[in-house]
């Protein structure tokens, strides 16, 4: 089991910044592929980024590419998503998501991930 908890979330004008964080316990987080999710408010949950158990390899939604930025810090069991120029259509619950692979790809679909954090409301606004 792993368990995962996001923080780091909160209100913040369009074009500010914010970053979360997703501290994981219970597993070898070095082993773990990570993700991030994002559901906003009557709308299925979507891809954000992911990145590689090394960090080697990192991937995201067209929606936030050159926005945002995941990284891992294996030594602390911590994965981030820094958040920048945010928009109010970027408002939503964001969750982080887990699962044990130590292969060179990034998954971007939710039934991929294993474990999941119980997320952070981000909203921006106007």
């Amino acid at each position: 089991q792993v368990q995962l908890v996001e923080s780091g979330g909160g209100l913040v004008q369009a074009g500010g910044s914010l970053r979360l964080s997703c501290a994981a316990s219970g597993r070898i987080f070095s082993n773990y592929v990570m993700g991030w999710f994002r559901q906003a408010p009557g709308k299925e949950r979507e891809f954000v980024a992911a990145i590689t158990w090394s960090g080697g390899g990192v991937y995201y939604a067209g929606s936030v590419k050159g926005r945002f930025t995941i990284s891992r810090d294996n030594a602390k069991n911590t994965v981030y998503l820094q958040m920048n120029s945010l928009k109010p259509e970027d408002t939503a619950v964001y969750y982080c998501a887990a699962d044990p692979n130590t292969s060179a790809d990034v998954l971007t679909t939710e039934y991929e991930y294993d474990y999941w954090g119980q997320g952070t409301q981000v909203t921006v606004s106007s």
